[in-house]
């Protein structure tokens, strides 16, 4: 018995040719999702027409309204039925669907809201009238005249009316104003050079703020950003600024130091539209994979521009992810940048970590003052005499001190110009305190020493190659003949790094060889798993990652164990080391090394500030 198959009809079946507000609602339902995408789709159009300052005030979380102003160059009273018509757009002519300098180019954002409903637009410009028009659920009313200055008014109101069934899948207006505010956020960090404000009108609050910056690109975006993400971003991050082979890589990547419990501090543009695409999202997170834990999320507002022919932003409706004409290309140049920025900081090191140190030292509560006269304050009879006895000489007080090793004090030596100073004490066998010309540096001496031998091992591996052990009986591997295939594409790659793999069949695989660190490993699952991140991303840093976690462990394993005592000479040699060792500022998992407390910080703690 066969089941009913419901999306077929028993009848017949009719091709009927919709009408406009019915195309218009069913565009709608994939260009605005949500308020924030209304919000996002009139925002990026103010944005095309060349604004300087932009204004959005929302009620109800964007479902009762959302009102988007800008003083952009405006359109002309005939140019407003037009821009309610699906797919007349003044950005592309048409001939090169590839040749985009906008955020928008289909001209489906305002007949789509305008179907799922209240639209008026009002605009004026340069040397014409000011004129308004209205659509409710797709219904075009008059043009009118209308008093404005140079620039466009757009107001929506009820969103989804027209549409009902779309409210239910709304979240709380709490939520919907958050989706909101995280858009203007992104679109404020593209756009450094233009104003934004966002109003709640039902709180009568300003919810974002941002003046439009000025000076030199990268100066007017660490401001911009600092603004949005905090100071302590770029305070704690490298720039970027790279170019290969027609792609340009700009922006800032935090210190592995500076490290989040999720992916929300990454930002991602792509000609200055924000994407959330897997690609760059993989990169971002391979560029780290060496400096951070599984369980720890890089910081980084990363921009890659290129010519628009290299790059398909049409491949999503609401155009969040894009697709790259050489995708290895860009995914190289992300990783490979960020690396060698982090590699050019050195030692290097958050500085979140000082200030988390000062804020954990509070300086011991005042007593209040006691006067003598206060006779409820005098001490008892019994507290007179304790404190008599306690004056008195001891007979131990000549007798040898009991030893205690865990601080012991070095002679002043070494040299406390340098940037991590010269060591003065070590305490509980794991503490280097060092001296510098403005304060002191606090070094966990195991994760120092942890960093530096894996640095070693790794640059020993990358100059002999990483040698491979034969399997007496090759694994064979029986996959589809697609994955077999995208496998043996790689096969180069991969025998670089000590995984040998041969074709043996149609759809199958036979591992020859592994790399000779991962001991007796299971074949099969490193390459399924190789293969998993292959056709997620399309390149894999599985193996790399496990060969890097050998040498991690080993590392772990010859480095200097907690506990044990140094002398000023290792301890100094130690901290020359970590100077010209890049990344030594965070150990394999990115917890720091050091942590740096300047004088005048710690001055304050006495109050002598």
């Amino acid at each position: 018995m066969h089941a009913a198959r419901p999306k077929i009809s028993q009848a017949l079946p009719v091709i009927r040719q919709l009408d406009d507000a019915a195309a218009n609602r069913i565009a709608a339902g994939e260009v605005v999702e949500r308020p924030a995408s209304a919000v996002k789709e009139l925002v990026e159009n103010a944005l095309d027409a060349g604004a300087t300052r932009v204004r959005v005030d929302y009620a109800g979380g964007g479902k009762v309204l959302i009102r988007v102003t800008d003083d952009g160059h405006g359109m002309t009273p005939g140019d407003l039925p037009l821009a309610l018509s699906r797919h007349a757009t003044s950005k592309i002519d048409g001939t090169d669907l590839l040749d985009i300098h906008t955020f928008g180019f289909r001209g489906e954002a305002l007949p789509s809201l305008g179907a799922v409903g209240r639209l008026a637009i009002t605009s004026r410009a340069e040397g014409h009238e000011g004129a308004e028009i209205t659509v409710t659920g797709g219904q075009i009313g008059p043009v009118r005249p209308a008093a404005l200055n140079r620039g466009t008014q757009v107001e929506l109101r009820d969103l989804f009316f027209a549409t009902p069934a779309r409210l239910k899948f709304l979240r709380t207006d709490r939520a919907e104003a958050q989706a909101i505010a995280e858009v203007m956020r992104k679109l404020a960090m593209a756009e450094p050079f233009v104003g934004f404000t966002l109003y709640d009108t039902d709180g009568q609050r300003e919810i974002l703020r941002v003046d439009a910056e000025q000076g030199e690109l990268f100066d007017a975006l660490g401001a911009r950003l600092g603004r949005l993400m905090g100071r302590d971003f770029v305070d704690n991050a490298i720039r970027l600024d790279l170019e290969r082979d027609g792609f340009r890589l700009t922006g800032f990547a935090a210190l592995p130091t500076y490290s989040r419990g999720s992916a929300v501090a990454q930002h991602l543009f792509v000609n200055g539209r924000p994407v959330r695409d897997k690609l760059l999202i993989g990169a971002l997170r391979a560029a780290y994979m060496d400096v951070l834990s599984r369980d720890r999320h890089p910081a980084a507002v990363l921009f890659v521009d290129c010519d628009p022919h290299l790059v398909d932003v049409n491949v999503h409706p609401a155009k969040a992810e894009v697709r790259f004409r050489d995708s290895g290309l860009v995914r190289g140049m992300v990783v490979s940048g960020i690396r060698h920025a982090l590699a050019g900081a050195g030692h290097r090191a958050s500085g979140t970590v000082a200030d988390e140190t000062l804020a954990a030292m509070r300086p011991e509560p005042i007593a209040p003052r006691i006067y003598q006269m206060d006779f409820a304050s005098r001490p008892s009879l019994g507290t007179l005499r304790h404190a008599y006895a306690a004056q008195a000489p001891a007979e131990a007080l000549h007798e040898a001190p009991a030893p205690f090793t865990s601080a012991r004090v070095e002679p002043e030596q070494g040299p406390v110009e340098t940037p991590l100073g010269a060591a003065r004490a070590q305490l509980h066998e794991n503490y280097i305190i060092a001296q510098t010309r403005d304060g002191i540096v606090i070094v966990d001496q195991h994760a120092a020493h942890e960093r530096l031998v894996y640095e070693r091992l790794k640059a020993q591996v990358a100059e002999h190659g990483i040698t491979a052990q034969a399997l007496l009986i090759p694994e064979i591997i029986t996959l589809s003949v697609s994955d077999a295939q995208r496998l043996l594409d790689h096969a180069g790659e991969l025998a670089t790094l000590g995984l040998v793999l041969e074709p043996f069949g149609e759809g199958t695989v036979a591992v020859r060889e592994t790399p000779a660190a991962l001991g007796n490993c299971d074949a099969r699952g490193l390459v399924l798993d190789i293969l998993d991140e292959l056709a997620d991303l399309g390149s894999s840093q599985k193996l790399g990652a496990r060969i890097d976690a050998v040498l991690s462990r080993m590392a772990c394993h010859g480095s200097i164990r907690s506990g044990r005592q140094m002398r000023a000479e290792e301890m100094n040699a130690l901290l020359r080391e970590m100077e010209a060792t890049p990344l030594s500022g965070q150990c394999n998992h990115g917890r720091p090394t050091y942590v740096e407390l300047k004088l005048s910080d710690i001055e304050k703690l006495f109050g002598r500030r």
